[in-house]
């Protein structure tokens, strides 16, 4: 939030502009003409700026928005309040918003006078699932003549919109394999704060309230404390692909937005089932979330994936499974994510295996992309379209001889992937 004089950073409305160069045409013509009518028609335009610019703020003016996104699915509706405090007017002030994308504006923002300051609703619509945010709007004071501006400064944040696949609140029935541990690491029980009553032992001072067994303290004299079997119900790590490939960097940038918010949307179904989750994004080098649980590592997921884009450079696959085994136990359930446009996509799953990390793929397909608009309206159109086709067909057939694949073709659904994780006869390996 800054502060200072207004008369710095007023800048001047076409309108002011249209003014002065009247003024201007005025006063070369009395010179020329030596007319004092003309001095006097120029006046007035010179000195409407001027007396705008009295009314301006001595101070940058502050706002405060507090606004909220609703609607589910590809509808995404906003709304909220612009708190205008006195001596500012809300009429005296201009409202604009910034693109948000990859959402699309579904018509012009609606701003209208409320009391103590302006109502603010706008409506997007998300072509595919995605993590966008909503930049807060640019707020100027104007006279009432429209002659000078202001920037007045808002306070608030942007807003964080999330748009996943409706089956990602059924991924919740999942349950899924416990990693693996390796000779030694095997432990006599797990005991936590929750699940299944093991037995009793002596209180810490760290134990809360809920903790003690009051009953057995009254029994034994000394407090006590319960103790339990730690719930668990498996881990899952999450391998984003965000390595470059010959689609183009609109298309990367597009498949990587859907590939995130599937990624969020997936940890986020099992974080809510007391499973472990970690990530990993892997371009030209690996960028890895340990395995983790609870509100906590799903903002550190939320945090690594809006910081992602796509690398620079591709790394070599085998970069990927020695980089995941330092941070990772091996056996640990793993989802990759990728669109399998580069030759080198298929290399990373042998390398992956063979680490001991049981693997299948998740694949956004570029084909809704790629054939938009464009399939069926020409013979060289279709003739492509199934050309593209065909090679995908022939690209995934080739991964499912390293690992099951999900092709994800319809980015508003995720129905292929639940079915496949619900089904008993599933790919032991990545079960």
């Amino acid at each position: 939030m800054s502060s200072g004089t207004s008369r710095h950073a007023l800048t001047l409305r076409p309108r002011a502009l249209l003014l002065l160069f009247a003024a201007a045409a005025l006063l070369a013509l009395g010179v020329i003409a030596r007319s004092p009518a003309a001095f006097l028609a120029a006046v007035p335009l010179l000195l409407a700026p001027a007396a705008a610019g009295l009314q301006a703020p001595s101070t940058t003016p502050v706002v405060r928005l507090l606004w909220s996104a609703q609607g589910s699915g590809s509808e995404v509706s906003v709304s909220g309040k612009l708190e205008v405090p006195p001596p500012l007017r809300a009429s005296d002030l201009a409202v604009s918003f910034y693109s948000a994308e990859p959402l699309a504006a579904r018509g012009a923002p609606l701003v209208g006078p409320t009391d103590g300051g302006l109502t603010v609703q706008a409506k997007y619509r998300a072509a595919f699932p995605c993590l966008a945010w909503v930049p807060l709007p640019h707020v100027r004071w104007t006279d009432p003549l429209d002659l000078l501006e202001h920037p007045v400064t808002v306070e608030g944040s942007a807003l964080h919109i999330e748009r996943f696949p409706p089956e990602i609140s059924r991924l919740g029935v999942v349950r899924l394999r416990r990693t693996t541990l390796l000779p030694g690491e095997t432990r006599s029980r797990r005991l936590g704060t929750s699940g299944e009553f093991f037995g009793l032992r002596p209180a810490l001072p760290s134990d809360p309230a809920r903790r003690i067994n009051w009953r057995a303290t009254a029994r034994i004299g000394r407090t006590m404390a319960n103790e339990f079997y730690l719930e668990r119900t498996g881990d899952l790590l999450i391998v984003l692909d965000v390595r470059p490939t010959s689609l183009g960097a609109e298309t990367d940038e597009t498949l990587l937005a859907i590939a995130r918010a599937g990624a969020l949307g997936i940890a986020t179904a099992f974080l809510a089932q007391k499973a472990r989750v970690g990530l990993a994004t892997f371009g030209e080098f690996a960028t890895t979330v340990p395995l983790a649980r609870g509100k906590i590592q799903r903002l550190r997921i939320a945090r690594t994936l809006e910081a992602t884009a796509i690398a620079p450079q591709a790394g070599p696959p085998e970069r990927l499974a020695i980089g995941l085994r330092r941070f990772f136990p091996a056996g640990v359930t793993t989802l990759l994510i990728s669109s399998l446009a580069g030759e080198e996509s298929e290399l990373v799953l042998p390398h992956l295996r063979r680490r001991g990390f049981p693997v299948f793929v998740l694949t956004p397909s570029p084909l809704p992309l790629l054939l938009e608009g464009g399939q069926g309206t020409t013979t060289a159109a279709s003739t492509a379209a199934r050309l593209l086709t065909l090679m995908r067909r022939r690209r995934i057939a080739a991964v499912w001889r390293e690992a099951p694949v999900i092709d994800w073709t319809d980015y508003w659904s995720l129905a292929p992937l639940l079915n496949y994780l619900t089904s008993p006869l599933r790919n032991p390996r990545a079960a």
